[in-house]
Formats: C-alpha cells, structure tokens, sequence
C-alpha cells in the first residue's frame, strides 16, 4: 500500500518507534507526520517513507486540528 496523505502508519525507526501517526503529507521520500501530542500539526515531524508502515487505514476526516489527529489513532494506540 502507497504511503498517502491521511494515511495512519506505525514508526519501525527512531526514539518514536512503534508509534502511530497520520500522514500530513509527503514530499519526495519523506513523509510529515503528527499524532497530535508530542508531535503536533503546528510542527510534524520530517521522518523518511522506508522507516513507516502503513496500516491500510486512511483517515478521510479533517487533520487540520490535533484532537482531530487523536481521535483517528486512539484505536491504534490502545483505546
């Protein structure tokens, strides 16, 4: 599954490995992302396509808010 904007996807690298974000956006092989707490719309973090996994979840809503963004990957992150 292609990496999209709206996309939830889980971190296999870094200090956020294992956590879920939404894609915000993507540019070349990067992907912006946010899960709208530590890492929020205001500043997504830059973070390469190779080290996402998709979830074969697309959120259609609005990401332009963070609890917005909290409540599409609160299923993910355990309630």
């Amino acid at each position: 599954m292609n990496i999209q904007k709206g996309s939830i996807v889980r971190a296999t690298a870094g200090r956020d490995k294992g956590g879920y974000f939404v894609v915000l956006g993507v540019e070349g092989t990067y992907a912006m992302i946010a899960d709208g707490k530590r890492r929020q719309v205001q500043h997504p973090k830059r973070k390469k396509l190779k080290h996402l996994a998709p979830t074969h979840t697309v959120y259609d809503g609005s990401t332009e808010t963070n609890p917005k963004i909290r409540k599409a990957i609160r299923e993910f992150n355990g309630g």
